[in-house]
């Protein structure tokens, strides 16, 4: 238990470092900035390979995704990788926010892996919509060093009921290995799921 509460300090520090390190005027923005990804939205602070979303410590079910990023042999590890999620609270909804007249998704974060590659993200389990047939999911975007951004694999959920077998097969036919298999320690859910980075990317869109 003192180790949960630790880490949630910890956490909390993480995320209240994103907060007060915020641009906070428009002669400090570039100019693409309402139409650039949000990957790139960080303070000009440099970033850890650890970080936690927003209302981590006093959402229900909490999450730990903790990893290394490979480059594509799947061997060598990938070091300065820039890791940005975002996802849907425990209810399945968006909640949107706005910074200067850009809209974003408020339970978002951001790695850069060390030089092993190693990076860790403390959230929680997202709730699915209860009009929707959608799966849980966490949304991921890579941004490898000196390249272009780009759509990572959504991290989906063991225990989803909604992934079948159909799911699974298509995702395996495609090599996609984004699903979570998060085990219970103490109050937190631990997963650990390695990325590899893909070789030929889609550009998503340019810093």
């Amino acid at each position: 238990m003192r180790k949960f509460i630790y880490l949630l300090s910890f956490s909390l520090y993480f995320s209240s470092f994103h907060t007060v390190n915020a641009q906070e005027s428009y002669e400090d923005l570039p100019s693409n900035y309402k139409e650039r990804h949000p990957i790139y939205d960080y303070s000009d602070k440099e970033l850890s390979n650890t970080d936690s979303i927003p209302d981590f410590a006093s959402k229900p079910n909490p999450l730990k995704i903790t990893g290394t990023v490979f480059l594509s042999d799947g061997v060598t590890p990938a070091k300065d990788v820039i890791l940005f999620i975002n996802q849907a609270d425990e209810h399945g909804n968006y909640e949107l926010k706005k910074h200067f007249k850009k809209r974003y998704v408020h339970h978002r974060g951001w790695v850069k892996t060390d030089a092993d590659g190693h990076y860790t993200f403390y959230t929680f389990v997202p709730g699915r919509d209860r009009h929707s047939n959608d799966l849980k999911k966490i949304h991921l975007a890579i941004k490898p060093p000196d390249e272009v951004e780009y759509v990572g694999d959504d991290f989906l959920f063991e225990d989803d009921p909604l992934l079948k077998k159909s799911c699974r097969k298509r995702l395996d036919e495609n090599g996609i290995d984004s699903i979570l298999k998060a085990v219970k320690i103490e109050n937190m859910h631990v997963a650990t799921k390695n990325i590899i980075l893909k070789e030929n990317r889609n550009e998503y869109a340019k810093n």
